[in-house]
């Protein structure tokens, strides 16, 4: 199963795919990015994504023509990342919210 948020923020259109990135769900990303404001810088957030098959991997290489960066913070997403010659951002730009964290950055607050 693919789920896809999408958000606008500081003049770039940051894509988040969860789950596994295949078949016709990876064709409606492509679909969904090409349908986009070309004004706007493309993020591709591959953090969530547990398995990309060969139809995704197109995609990926696919945004990749049309100037997109990729976040890849956990290790299949670098893997996938270095494997596709896909330019990455080692972790989330700072002003990216992440759901459920306060700060913004994926640090949840201490406890004390």
């Amino acid at each position: 199963m693919l789920r896809v948020q999408t958000q606008e923020l500081d003049g770039a259109l940051i894509c988040r795919p969860e789950g596994r990135f295949t078949g016709k769900g990876a064709e409606e990303v492509r679909t969904l990015v090409t349908r986009c404001d070309s004004k706007l810088e493309l993020v591709v957030d591959l953090t969530d994504v547990m398995f990309i098959d060969a139809i995704g991997e197109e995609v990926l290489l696919f945004a990749k023509r049309l100037g997109a960066q990729f976040v890849a913070e956990t290790s299949y997403s670098r893997d996938v990342c270095e494997r596709l010659q896909l330019p990455f951002i080692g972790k989330r730009k700072s002003n990216m919210q992440v759901p459920g964290n306060s700060d913004g950055q994926g640090h949840r607050p201490r406890r004390r």
